[in-house]
């Protein structure tokens, strides 16, 4: 088994248990050292303790991680930035009201505010031509779907 799903499978229980999710866990080899980075994320954003907390967890177990062997290793724990692709409907109920821009299967682009989601789809309000209409896209339809950066919306914008 690779290193990167030892590494996974040995930190994900533990993370479950303390109310976080692992998103991924990346592996950089620069000479004789490796740089773990290991991404997690929580049912709402995460705040610097709670990455403090899953940081201490993680580096506790990896510590005692006998896989690990002698190479030393830099651990970097993390949460998912704005950038990242949504691809779990806990990703998209997360982001509700939240602008997004959908890249479907078959090249179409739909940018719209997240209504609502569910295990296999997600509910988009989409301006066009002033009209707004609700769209409905099935989650198997989307090639990449992330979240667009407002720096102008005002509270209560929809």
């Amino acid at each position: 088994m690779a290193l990167k799903d030892q590494i996974s499978e040995h930190i994900t229980p533990a993370l479950h248990k303390a109310g976080y999710f692992l998103e991924d866990v990346n592996l950089v080899s620069p000479g004789q050292h490796r740089i773990v980075t290991v991404i997690v994320d929580g049912e709402s954003a995460l705040n610097l303790d709670q990455v403090t907390v899953a940081s201490k967890l993680v580096s506790e177990l990896l510590d005692e991680a006998t896989f690990m062997g002698e190479t030393p290793f830099t651990l970097e724990v993390t949460s998912p930035g704005i950038d990242r692709a949504l691809t779990l409907p806990r990703h998209f109920a997360k982001n509700v009201d939240r602008l997004l821009k959908v890249t479907k299967s078959d090249g179409v682009v739909i940018t719209g505010r997240i209504l609502s989601n569910t295990d296999s789809d997600v509910t988009l309000s989409v301006t066009e031509k002033k009209d707004v209409k609700e769209v409905v896209i099935s989650l198997g339809d989307i090639k990449r779907a992330q979240v667009e950066i407002e720096f102008n919306r005002k509270e209560g914008d929809k």
